[in-house]
């Protein structure tokens, strides 16, 4: 089964395709970010608000989002959670 973590605003991810879940205000994750803008893999889940967290996926993909990394981790941790009750 497929489990998804949300970003708000409609938007989630797959919990098992997440590889690492980064801050935004380090210069190699601008890094990342522009690098993936220009190859067409940065993925917007901000709905226009500020970038709070950076996550890079198993596809090269980069998803940005406007949830804290702290709070992604802890939704990421309930499914696991989740996962081991089911």
């Amino acid at each position: 089964m497929v489990k998804f973590i949300s970003l708000g605003g409609g938007s989630a991810v797959s919990a098992s395709r997440i590889i690492s879940i980064v801050a935004p205000d380090s210069a190699p994750s601008k890094r990342l970010i522009q690098e993936a803008r220009s190859k067409g893999l940065l993925v917007d889940a901000t709905g226009g608000k500020k970038t709070k967290s950076v996550l890079i996926m198993d596809s090269d993909h980069v998803v940005i989002s406007a949830v804290s990394a702290e709070t992604v981790m802890q939704r990421a941790e309930q499914n696991d959670d989740e996962m081991n009750e089911g």
